[in-house]
């Protein structure tokens, strides 16, 4: 899921960076010591949306640079247990397949991708036995979390599966329900993400 998030932070403007306004050498520190940020608590950060105050600065004796008590709004992404999500297959491999998100990937393992047994061929294709059905690199799929680990910082795990009602390949839904019922679902989850 999407957020906004107000942070507070003392924020670090180096000698080089004092012949530029105070909001724009802000914001550009900002963005550096915060592009990418990633932690269990708040999430990835994904951009400063807004800066909202900065306190008087002070200048630490021996450093040069001066400091800002500062407060931000960050846009952040933070997977949510149970949450349903929608993707795109970046990858499959032999174990299983990966879903790109936005800002992270994900991975299906082979047995969580259908209710059916699952077969990978050369052609980097998932198929299910008795359903004929191919999952392949580009399916538009939906997809539920049901795993998150932040055990490595720069690079966080998500588990998926498309096993349940509703989830899967974007047209094996629609054949399920009908192209109506799938635009609807899609429709709520924009809604969310904005």
């Amino acid at each position: 899921m999407f957020y906004k998030t107000q942070l507070k932070d003392h924020i670090r403007i180096p000698p080089h960076f004092f012949g530029l306004k105070l909001e724009d050498a802000m914001i550009e520190r900002i963005k550096k010591k915060y592009g990418g940020y990633i932690s269990k608590e708040l999430g990835i950060v994904i951009d400063v949306s807004r800066l909202d105050k900065i306190g008087e600065g002070i200048i630490i004796p021996g450093d040069g640079a001066s400091y800002y008590e500062t407060e931000f709004e960050v846009i952040i992404f933070k997977p949510e247990m149970q949450e349903v999500v929608l993707g795109r297959i970046k990858d499959i491999a032999d174990f299983g397949a990966f879903i790109n998100i936005g800002p992270i990937d994900g991975m299906i393992h082979i047995s969580q991708t259908m209710n059916d047994f699952v077969s990978f061929n050369k052609e980097k294709t998932l198929a299910g036995k008795e359903s004929k059905k191919i999952l392949k690199i580009g399916d538009k799929c939906r997809a539920r979390i049901i795993a998150t680990s932040y055990k490595d910082l720069s690079n966080p795990k998500l588990g998926l599966t498309m096993r349940q009602t509703g989830l899967g390949k974007l047209e094996w839904i629609e054949e399920q329900f009908g192209p109506k019922e799938n635009k609807k679902t899609e429709k709520k989850v924009k809604k969310k993400r904005n």
